[in-house]
């Protein structure tokens, strides 16, 4: 999925340990040849490549992904859009080229997305992309998704302490022994190698954070994120970070996503409703600034 994966599990038997660090990746594996789209033998992109031409039964895990990013999709008033596929493409390839996307393309882009152009039949589980050139990208919330079915595998098989880290999306389970919480570190926004000052403490917690510090482009002095927003075609230039705290992966990753395109009072409102907790950190004049949904605060490490 275009990223690193991380998992540190406790245990007291070193051999079983590595037997199912082993299987934790076979799984991912197996989920990256479902979701990726940088894999041009993915289920879902063998689903792209059928676009604007028949339905296209889909697996029963691609089916649930789509149909909790649809809810997403309704949920954040349209801000979060796996339909966003040629967007992001297009951006994708302006950074790689280091040339900017000119507005005639944008515009040609943005006629490809849509949930509208998106059909769904629960009597086959089949999909269909009605337009030629639709591209699903689910690089908003497959990672989390992926990396809570770690923690679920590894609890059935008896490992209660663990922690996934997919590219910056993280779920786990119960604390390691001996302490009150996975401590987790949140970068300052522009910042590779600077942290926030405070950390985490979670357990039995999923956390996602979305920013431009690793993937962006400069446009005649303004920062462009690879995060887009589907409802102006243009990645967005914010310059912020957004950590989300849930209690589940996929709904920790999608929210940071969302939460990076709406304005911060939107941000805050929706991630309430989701019962989750969003912190919000930015630079102004080289001071951060923090906004917060106000259950935010109780996660800190004292």
């Amino acid at each position: 999925m275009g990223s690193p994966f991380n998992l540190v599990l406790v245990s007291d038997d070193s051999a079983k340990a590595a037997s199912l660090a082993m299987e934790c990746f076979s799984l991912v594996d197996s989920l990256n040849r479902i979701f990726s789209d940088y894999d041009s033998s993915s289920e879902l992109s063998l689903l792209n490549a059928q676009a604007g031409k028949v339905a296209r039964p889909v697996s029963s895990r691609l089916w649930k992904i789509i149909l909790q990013s649809k809810e997403a999709h309704r949920q954040s008033s349209h801000a979060f859009d796996i339909t966003v596929g040629p967007l992001s493409r297009l951006w994708r390839k302006a950074r790689k080229e280091k040339k900017f996307p000119d507005s005639i393309h944008i515009a040609q882009a943005r006629e490809l997305v849509g949930f509208e152009h998106l059909q769904m039949n629960p009597s086959d589980s089949s999909v269909l992309l009605e337009k030629t050139g639709m591209l699903l990208d689910l690089g908003g919330i497959a990672k989390g998704y992926t990396a809570q079915e770690v923690i679920r595998f590894l609890q059935t098989r008896g490992i209660t302490q663990a922690l996934l880290d997919a590219g910056g999306d993280m779920a786990m389970s119960q604390a390691p022994q001996g302490t009150s919480g996975w401590t987790i570190a949140i970068n300052i926004p522009e910042n590779t190698d600077k942290l926030l000052p405070r950390r985490l403490l979670l357990q039995n917690k999923a956390v996602a954070t979305s920013g431009d510090v690793y993937q962006y482009m400069e446009h005649e002095g303004k920062k462009y994120s690879h995060i887009v927003d589907p409802r102006s075609g243009y990645g967005i230039a914010s310059q912020r970070n957004v950590t989300v705290i849930a209690d589940d992966g996929a709904l920790a990753d999608w929210l940071a996503t969302a939460c990076s395109i709406l304005s911060i009072t939107e941000a805050k409102r929706l991630a309430i409703k989701m019962k989750a907790e969003v912190l919000i950190t930015e630079l102004k004049h080289n001071r951060i600034m923090y906004h917060a949904t106000p259950g935010f605060n109780r996660y800190w490490k004292t």
